[in-house]
């Protein structure tokens, strides 16, 4: 299954506390948790907890707005553009330090059962088995249809083919998954 999205049409959720929104990309079911692997982008517009996700493995990029803090009892992690930070879903942090609404990418996988691995690459890629593809700058060819920022692809089974950007500035943040 090979999915192509725009960002401007994915369907928001906005979250309880009012801080933000999360416009889904794909979640894949699994047969005991509410998903095998799941990725999203958030809209941040304000301070705020992040939701608990025990058992769950999270990796977050910042794709747009004025970098910030993610706070914890022990942890002060600076997060900056396009710079993939993981993290266990156990761990309570709240963001700080938004000044202005941004956008972050968020995957997320139930641990002992899949992986990302997640990287912002700007050459030509070989997808793996299952992941999203997200265009952050640029214009890319991905799987043979033309991307511009703010698209991308999620796929699932079979590999989507050949990545390329269609120009030096092309950056693409790719999350690939590994099941176990």
């Amino acid at each position: 299954m090979i999915t192509y999205f725009d960002y401007a049409t994915l369907p928001v959720t906005p979250w309880k506390n009012g801080a933000g929104a999360t416009r889904e990309i794909i979640a894949v079911p699994s047969v005991d948790a509410p998903f095998l692997w799941r990725a999203s982008i958030a809209t941040l517009q304000a301070d705020g907890p992040f939701s608990p996700f025990p058992g769950v493995d999270r990796t977050i990029v910042l794709l747009a707005g004025q970098p910030l803090r993610l706070r914890g009892e022990e942890i002060d992690h600076p997060l900056a553009l396009w710079q993939p930070w993981a993290f266990p879903g156990e761990w309570e942090l709240s963001s700080v330090g938004i000044v202005e609404p941004g956008l972050d990418f968020n995957v997320m996988t139930q641990r002992g059962r899949a992986s990302a691995k997640v990287e912002v690459v700007s050459d030509r890629q070989r997808a793996a088995t299952e992941g999203v593809a997200y265009v952050l700058q640029g214009e890319w060819d991905l799987a043979g249809r033309r991307c511009a920022a703010g698209s991308g692809l999620c796929w699932r089974g079979n590999a989507p083919g050949e990545l390329r950007p269609l120009g030096a500035d092309g950056r693409l943040l790719l999350a690939t998954i590994a099941l176990k």
